[in-house]
């Protein structure tokens, strides 16, 4: 019993003793860093880091620094030598007294020591951000409203600058005194080209064409009006046509899609375009009419995005109208237009409609918009798609490549369909399709794409909810009731270039786009080899119409041949290494088909 109780005892005493001496070796280390750090601060004031350092040694890329104390060189890493020199720069004299004539004597001091000179530095860093200017410069209001996402490197040239006045007002001329032409500013040319060569390596069958058939010249002596969206991908169609030998006068057919420093490029080439981006509605017909109405100039191919041009040349100049050898029209709103007027006989020159061609509608429809719509949203309302309620109007291949990515990143995607067909495809993929009106009031976005009239009309903006957002990526203007918007009890507010809020009384707000014109090319890119492939099609439907004899096209609408859509196709193959399998004799005629195409027939679609 006793010997447990001096067994017991001894344990204690040992534990007690190793504290002490843990307490005391705790003190000695404390007393010991104190020192140094008080030999430290002696050192750099005495023997201050240098200004430049020797290069960083050959072999193992450390950089040499003199030792102060004994004349030889060590290796520092350079982001050490930064951090020395940092560290140095904060040391002030005052640090340095008080810390030699009071160095902390315990952890606790050690650590005060570090929260007062953490204290200085914050001091320091907030007078140095007080010191920072706040003088604001004045900027127009399409780049000082949004730095977010709405910009892009290419919108700061070609969005309005400083200078408001309209491009009307003033007379350009480019480098070689050429001045038939009206543009926002001639002197972003520059930049214009460059936009222009980096689209040109992903048009690969445009340049093809240039190269094989630019020395024929299939279209010499063909004086071209052209109304179509001023993009950089437009300007490589541009050029190709003129690579061909056609003279061309071209305008813009959308207010918005306009990139200014292409327009003035394709103005330091010598060709005669007017557009600008935010033109008004009196500028844009302004614009058509001074493509159509040169003096000494009698055009005699059309192509057009739309429709207008067309319609103006028809309604405002008829004897140009029927000395026309053809017209190529791209959209489906253009080729209703046209339809009309052979419907009622009044149509006096052969078209092409390009839009309904299988190679237009697959690609150009389909993948362009799939990969624009996302873009363009992004871009002005920097939205998140997760779980957004998306309604698509139309599932044609337009709301099919829209439903196809809204989906993809998580949005709960309704369909509204008038045709059978389509509505049941919408079914098959997956989404749920329904009346407008019974779901208005939960979407958070609404997306046209029919081409029709008033698909979203005042009684259906009137039930969207608070932040509701709308936009357009049929052709027309149309698909949104806009009118109906105009009215005084709404107020519209401007909060980034194309985003518009429309106020009702009670406060609600509805986030409207591009005016209801195009989302994809009013606020966002464009994929260059898509709209290559359209463009390619553009230009084999000029070349046919211009060259064709006489009486082989009558005073109608016409579809491409299928053949020329495998051209098309065949051209871009190449830029992803695509090699087809050949049919043999026996299968070809098996099929009944010949071995190198057409492998559908006319009637496919």
């Amino acid at each position: 019993m006793r010997a447990g109780y001096v067994s017991a005892a001894t344990t204690v005493w040992c534990h007690i003793s190793c504290a002490e001496i843990e307490i005391t070796s705790f003190l000695v280390a404390s007393r010991i860093m104190a020192e140094e750090k008080s030999q430290t601060a002696a050192s750099w004031e005495n023997n201050p880091l240098p200004d430049v350092y020797p290069e960083s040694h050959k072999e193992d890329g450390e950089a040499q620094a003199p030792d102060t104390k004994t004349g030889q060189s060590e290796n520092y890493s350079p982001k050490l030598l930064k951090m020395l020199k940092a560290a140095e720069s904060r040391w002030t004299p005052q640090d340095r007294d008080r810390d030699e004539e009071e160095a902390p004597e315990s952890e606790a001091g050690v650590a005060e020591a570090r929260k007062t000179d953490m204290q200085i530095q914050l001091t320091e860093q907030k007078q140095e951000f007080n010191k920072r200017p706040t003088k604001t410069v004045r900027r127009s209001l399409s780049r000082s409203i949004s730095q977010t996402s709405a910009d892009s490197f290419s919108s700061a040239f070609s969005e309005s600058s400083d200078d408001e006045s309209s491009p009307r007002d003033k007379r350009q001329q480019n480098s070689k005194g050429f001045s038939d032409f009206c543009v926002k500013n001639i002197t972003q040319a520059a930049f214009g080209r460059r936009e222009i060569e980096i689209a040109e390596q992903e048009m690969p069958a445009l340049m093809f064409l240039r190269k094989r058939a630019g020395g024929e010249k299939p279209l010499a002596g063909a004086k071209m009006l052209g109304c179509t969206h001023i993009t950089a991908q437009t300007a490589v169609l541009i050029e190709t046509l003129s690579a061909l030998g056609a003279q061309c006068r071209w305008a813009a057919c959308n207010i918005f899609s306009t990139h200014n420093a292409v327009a003035a490029a394709l103005a330091e080439r010598g060709i005669s375009i007017f557009a600008w981006k935010g033109e008004s509605e009196d500028d844009f017909w302004w614009c058509i009419d001074q493509c159509i109405s040169a003096q000494t100039w009698q055009p005699n191919m059309i192509l057009d995005d739309g429709g207008d041009l067309t319609h103006r040349i028809y309604k405002n100049h008829l004897r140009l109208f029927k000395k026309l050898k053809g017209i190529v029209e791209e959209s489906v709103t253009g080729i209703y237009r046209l339809y009309q007027l052979s419907k009622a006989g009044k149509l006096c020159v052969p078209a092409i409609n390009v839009n309904e061609s299988v190679i237009k509608q697959k690609f150009d429809n389909l993948y362009y918009c799939k990969e624009s719509i996302l873009d363009g949203l992004k871009r002005t309302t920097d939205v998140m798609f997760g779980g957004k309620q998306t309604v698509v109007c139309g599932y044609g291949e337009v709301g099919k490549g829209c439903c196809a990515a809204l989906k993809a990143l998580g949005a709960i995607v309704y369909v509204t369909e008038v045709d059978p067909i389509c509505a049941l495809q919408a079914c098959m993929d997956g989404f749920r399709v329904i009346k407008l009106a019974e779901v208005v009031r939960l979407a958070d976005i609404i997306i046209t794409c029919t081409g029709n009239k008033n698909v979203v009309s005042r009684e259906h903006l009137d039930r969207m909810k608070n932040g509701c957002i709308i936009c357009n990526m049929g052709h027309s203007s149309t698909e949104i009731d806009l009118a109906s918007l105009q009215t005084a009890e709404l107020r519209w507010e401007r909060v980034r270039p194309q985003v518009d809020h429309v106020i009702w009384p009670d406060g609600k707000r509805i986030v409207l786009l591009a005016e209801g014109r195009l989302l994809n090319l009013s606020c966002s890119t464009v994929p260059s080899l898509v709209l290559s492939i359209t463009a390619t099609t553009q230009v084999l439907g000029l070349i046919e119409l211009y060259s064709a004899p006489d009486g082989r096209y009558k005073q109608d609408v016409y579809l491409l041949p299928k053949k020329m859509d495998e051209f098309v196709a065949n051209l871009h193959l190449p830029t992803f290494d695509a090699h087809l399998t050949e049919l043999s004799d026996e299968q070809a005629k098996y099929l009944g088909i010949g071995k190198h195409g057409p492998f559908k027939p006319n009637y496919y679609r």
